[in-house]
């Protein structure tokens, strides 16, 4: 059952709790109180709540606590959570050759099962705002889409659909298998449809769209160009993967004559209403290109690592003013599907050129937060606590045997394990609790995703 956001006169009150605020003077308190009005942040401060407050229904003791945003992940697939464990030791380029014929066998019950397995790992891991980049659609598979929709609202997280898209298959030189692509035409056409049917840019909106073709060697030319000039027509934002490997920036060179970032200015992917996942093989011009432009990056280390694509240049990109979140990645390439180990990862690989002070703890925390919330174009709602913004709050137990006797509540949540979840909110709601999911039944949907895993995989 979908979420409903608490009426707006009722309020909860979290008290004595440390709070990392991530708003632009990253205050935080060391022990303060929350005031949650409706779906809304009424106040934050120190000390205890004011005493004349009325209709509050629930008081939380956050003794013990660390209260943050709620986390936001910027790039996704989804549909990924079903073909998890397979090709192990592939580089990317040979790790989708591999996957894409089960790729090619989804359908919208198969993905609706997978999104309800990414949904829940995303909610468990502090997430409270993800984006789901799905690009393969197979003939006779139905709304899959859709289906991905309807399993987030189940669970009430936060959602952008990007819908994504590849009309380059290998007989036109592209990577994808010919039978995974879309007629450019019919692309246009559904991706005009998916922002009119689902796209809602109001304050507080639960579901947005962006578009979202899929990389370089798999979509044209001439759908990157159309693709920019709709998403704009429309008003929303545009996504896909960058400079991920040596092998694309070979490619686009190969095929285009120059390098992705020139190629992307080409066609009109620079701006601020772009962010490209990765981003990993970028020199000094490609960055100073992106912070000149205000083009964003979705950083996603455990997938950088898994496909052994590099390590992103995140450190010169936040210094250069380039703005960049966290992602996921599809869970076939980071098979925990958590993004609140993102942030220690983030950290623990941005220093291994030997730079013990190439990110520290709160500007993992903000990647992961106020960097997300800015690629989305959401920085005004969430991201942040702070009064008036949407109650989309996580609150992590840190005085457990694991993070005791870490005196430093940020430090505790990036450097140590992933802490237990007391609390998760998204919209004034609470979607987990003791590190339970509230809206859906957790077994059920391991189930589904065992027996969605065991059906595309009889396909074959």
């Amino acid at each position: 059952m979908a979420v409903q956001p608490p009426p707006a006169d009722r309020r909860t009150v979290i008290e004595h709790v440390a709070i990392a605020t991530v708003d632009a003077d990253d205050t935080e308190y060391a022990r303060g109180h929350l005031v949650l009005l409706g779906n809304r942040i009424e106040s934050v401060g120190d000390g205890p709540a004011p005493r004349w407050l009325d209709n509050v229904v629930r008081r939380i003791d956050g003794e013990g606590h660390l209260a943050t945003p709620g986390l936001v992940n910027t790039h996704h697939h989804f549909y990924q959570w079903i073909t998890r464990g397979l090709a192990q030791n592939d580089i990317l380029f040979d790790w989708l050759v591999a996957l894409y014929p089960a790729w090619a066998r989804i359908d919208d019950s198969l993905v609706h099962a997978a999104a309800l397995g990414s949904a829940a790992a995303l909610l468990k891991s502090g997430c409270t705002t993800a984006c789901d980049h799905h690009y393969v659609f197979p003939r006779g598979g139905g709304d899959v889409l859709g289906a991905s929709i309807e399993a987030v609202r189940e669970l009430g997280l936060r959602f952008t659909a990007l819908r994504g898209s590849m009309d380059r298959g290998r007989t036109d030189g592209g990577l994808p298998p010919d039978h995974t692509v879309e007629r450019t035409e019919d692309i246009l056409i559904s991706s005009e449809a998916a922002v009119d049917t689902w796209h809602d840019p109001s304050f507080g909106s639960m579901l947005q769209v962006a578009l979202a073709p899929c990389s370089p060697f798999s979509v044209s030319t001439e759908l990157l160009r159309q693709s920019a000039e709709l998403a704009r027509r429309k008003g929303v934002r545009l996504h896909t993967h960058g400079s991920e490997t040596t092998e694309e920036v070979a490619f686009c060179r190969q095929r285009f004559g120059m390098g992705p970032t020139d190629y992307f200015e080409s066609t009109g992917w620079l701006g601020e209403d772009v962010w490209m996942a990765h981003c990993v093989h970028m020199d000094d011009a490609d960055i100073a290109r992106f912070a000149g432009t205000g083009t964003g990056v979705a950083h996603c280390p455990s997938s950088n690592a898994r496909l052994a694509a590099g390590i992103a240049r995140v450190p010169d990109m936040l210094r250069a003013g380039v703005p960049v979140g966290l992602g996921v990645d599809g869970t076939a390439s980071n098979e925990s599907g958590e993004l609140g180990t993102e942030l220690r990862n983030a950290l623990l690989i941005n220093r291994l050129h030997g730079r013990p002070d190439a990110l520290t703890v709160r500007q993992a925390l903000r990647l992961g937060t106020m960097g997300g919330a800015r690629l989305l174009g959401r920085d005004h709602e969430i991201g942040s606590i702070e009064a008036g913004k949407l109650a989309d709050l996580a609150l992590w137990r840190i005085d457990g045997i694991m993070h005791s006797s870490i005196a430093d509540p940020v430090a505790a949540l990036v450097l140590g394990a992933l802490p237990p979840l007391t609390a998760l909110f998204v919209n004034g709601d609470t979607v987990v609790e003791h590190g339970n999911l509230t809206t859906a039944d957790e077994d059920r949907i391991a189930l589904a995703c065992a027996r969605a895993a065991k059906e595309l995989a009889s396909r074959g």
